[in-house]
């Protein structure tokens, strides 16, 4: 896979992560974002480019949302 072809992807992500309804549409978009953030990790060990590390944050936050709601809440 291209740069292009991932910085595509992850900006699709970002753009459409709140549409992911089911439970199972979360868990493919939650590897899907794993999937990018090491893809594009391979091209920022070579490059040390900025944008790239903010992309991988920002990518890796919306990853982070989704795994907390497929936990769920805790009820005491």
């Amino acid at each position: 896979m291209t740069i292009g072809e991932l910085i595509e992807e992850a900006q699709e992500l970002e753009r459409d992560y709140k549409t992911f309804k089911t439970r199972n549409e979360k868990i493919i978009a939650s590897k899907k974002a794993k999937e990018i953030v090491l893809g594009i990790n391979q091209f920022y060990k070579e490059t040390n480019d900025a944008e790239l590390m903010d992309l991988m944050k920002r990518i890796s936050a919306i990853k982070v949302k989704l795994e907390k709601r497929l936990k769920g809440r805790l009820t005491a």
